[in-house]
């Protein structure tokens, strides 16, 4: 187990729950309902990439050192920009973040693509 990366996780689990529960409770009441369901999407995927990257730091052994870092790397950058962006948004209404969000999806997937490499590998 990796310490510094689990606590990561929990650090990111808990900003997600956070947000979720700002979302719930204050942001319903200043935006309709399309930017309320863009900021339950955010919290849902930062909240799903928070666990992945507890389950990283649990599994630090089995994928190597290297490779925890790479996914991880992406998996923080992807919840940045996806989730960030989403948040962003839904608060200040700024229409030119909706390219960004995508490209935080791709880092996403990048860093399910190097999970699942990395755990099909021969060498581990």
């Amino acid at each position: 187990m990796n310490k510094t990366t689990v606590g990561a996780g929990a650090v990111s689990a808990f900003i997600a729950v956070a947000l979720g529960a700002f979302g719930a409770h204050y942001v319903k009441s200043l935006v309709g309902q399309e930017l309320t369901v863009a900021w339950e999407t955010a919290t849902r995927y930062h909240f799903y990439h928070a666990l992945a990257i507890l389950f990283l730091g649990m599994a630090h052994e089995q994928l190597g050192a290297a490779a925890t870092r790479r996914i991880v790397s992406w998996f923080t950058l992807g919840t940045v920009l996806f989730s960030g962006s989403l948040y962003a948004l839904t608060l200040t209404g700024a229409k030119f973040l909706g390219p960004v969000t995508p490209v935080g999806g791709i880092c996403l997937l990048i860093g399910w693509a190097l999970l699942a490499k990395s755990a099909l590998s021969k060498s581990n």
